[in-house]
């Protein structure tokens, strides 16, 4: 008939993933939606990653507002920055890294603005997250609506939670990071109430699994590190492989 269909989007492929880590049965599944929104929906010539494709324009059904939107803009088949994210964390999810860091530098607005070339196509702030960036034709990745506190929200959690893999649960830090693979350590010091804990972290093979956890200078059977506030400095390593 010659009509185009759209092809399930980001948010749909990234779901079983970002429900919560897949299980053992659905993995194969999981993964293999991944592997779709790879290849259909991220543009790394324009360094952006696509809500769906291709985007409303002429159809005889009406899909709503979001047709209102110029094809590749917002909503309509451009990059929303929320689903660019939720991709980002899918692939950590799976433990695929090096896509996870990948799509990582793809959003990354300061990416976008790294050069006077650049610049002239990005055209807005490279110093906060836009919403959306245009996907088509001459304005393809071209940022629109900046200073959108919902996808900075998501890029913290993408950067602290699926990647550098900090998990606080009431008054202990646990860790599961997705690390690229020529990481060799990082630090972070993380401020609790009014308390400093200085975290090192070492990889001492190949993986990301965290091996040990020592605190205060007592290994913790646990591997978490335990969290006070009593206003002194404390020092936490933890080694992973």
């Amino acid at each position: 008939s010659g009509k185009k269909k759209v092809a399930p989007g980001c948010t749909a492929r990234c779901w079983t993933c970002n429900t919560g880590r897949p299980s053992d049965r659905n993995i194969a599944r999981a993964a293999a939606a991944m592997e779709q929104l790879d290849r259909r929906l991220v543009d790394r010539t324009a360094a952006l990653v696509k809500l769906f494709a291709p985007p409303f324009d002429k159809c005889a059904a009406d899909p709503g507002y979001i047709k209102g939107y110029l094809p590749g803009v917002r909503e309509n088949g451009g990059q929303y920055t929320h689903a660019a994210v939720w991709a980002a964390i899918a692939f950590a999810r799976l433990g695929d890294r090096a896509r996870a860091w990948e799509l990582l530098g793809l959003i990354n607005p300061v990416r976008h603005s790294d050069n006077p070339a650049g610049c002239a196509v990005y055209k807005v702030e490279p110093y906060v997250m836009a919403g959306d960036v245009y996907s088509v034709g001459a304005n393809a990745g071209r940022g629109g609506w900046t200073w959108y506190t919902g996808s900075a929200a998501w890029m913290y959690q993408l950067l602290v939670t699926d990647l550098l893999g900090l998990s606080l649960r009431v008054d202990r830090l646990f860790f599961r990071p997705c690390l690229p693979a020529d990481w060799g350590s990082f630090k972070m010091h993380y401020r609790y109430r009014e308390t400093f804990h200085h975290i090192a972290v070492t990889r001492t093979g190949p993986g990301d699994a965290v091996l040990s956890v020592t605190a205060d200078g007592v290994e913790r059977a646990d591997h978490c590190v335990p969290l006070v506030d009593d206003r002194a400095e404390h020092s936490a390593e933890i080694k992973i492989g």
